[in-house]
């Protein structure tokens, strides 16, 4: 324990007084501090000025990162006959119905992604107050409610990020690993932080991207200015 203090005393020291870096600069001093015995995930929260308890506020969607996450993501698809062949077929780790759902009762949930055609959610609605808190619930709005589910499964499994406002507006996303070249998550935030202003909700007012922030598993936070994340 004395030596993970001592480590993120320094990680800590390095970063101080160094706020509003360009991505670039933030990106380095992210990864030269992620000093931790496994590959940490490199993390983005991003402050918006929503409230999302307002429907007009609400930011969601998703974003292909150009360089994937790093992350090996285990897909659940909720179909029946032909469209559970092709779930398979794409890769899906778990495909099921009313098996699935008694798996998820259970308590079994082993998966990072949830999809479902159309015709599966009266099934899969009865599991909203299980996979909804998860952020799990399959949605129409970020296509894990389709017909296309070899695609919704591909582009889960190949880097796909799903982002959502929570509380206070902001949101959160692992954005790649700390063994990523720099470019390669420069390239990774630049995509998500455009993804998030395309999302920008007709009810927003004022300033929409308040403060971006970059970190590491387990490494301190450092602020981005938020025209250099934007490519402005």
């Amino acid at each position: 324990m004395a030596k993970l203090g001592k480590r993120a005393q320094a990680a800590r020291k390095a970063v101080e007084g160094k706020s509003n870096l360009t991505v670039e600069e933030a990106v380095a001093l992210v990864k030269a501090n992620a000093s931790a015995k496994f590959d940490e995930t490199v993390e983005i929260a991003m402050n918006l000025g929503v409230d999302p308890r307002h429907a007009d506020q609400m930011v969601r969607g998703t974003v292909n990162l150009p360089n994937g996450t790093g992350k090996a993501v285990r897909v659940a698809v909720f179909a029946r006959g032909a469209k559970a062949e092709e779930a398979e077929k794409a890769g899906a780790d778990i495909v099921g119905a009313e098996d699935l759902m008694e798996q998820i009762q259970g308590g079994k949930i082993d998966f990072d992604r949830c999809i479902a055609t159309p015709d599966m959610m009266p099934i899969v609605g009865r599991l909203g107050k299980i996979l909804g808190p998860r952020n799990l619930m399959p949605n129409p709005k970020v296509g894990t409610v389709t017909m296309d589910v070899a695609e919704a499964v591909e582009a889960a499994k190949g880097g796909q990020v799903q982002f959502k406002a929570e509380k206070a507006g902001v949101i959160h996303a692992g954005i790649g690993k700390a063994s990523f070249d720099e470019a390669k998550l420069v390239e990774n935030i630049r995509a998500f932080v455009e993804a998030v202003g395309r999302a920008k909700p007709t009810g927003a007012k004022g300033t929409y991207m308040r403060q971006v922030a970059l970190t590491s598993t387990m490494g301190p936070g450092v602020t981005v200015d938020v025209a250099s994340a934007t490519g402005n």
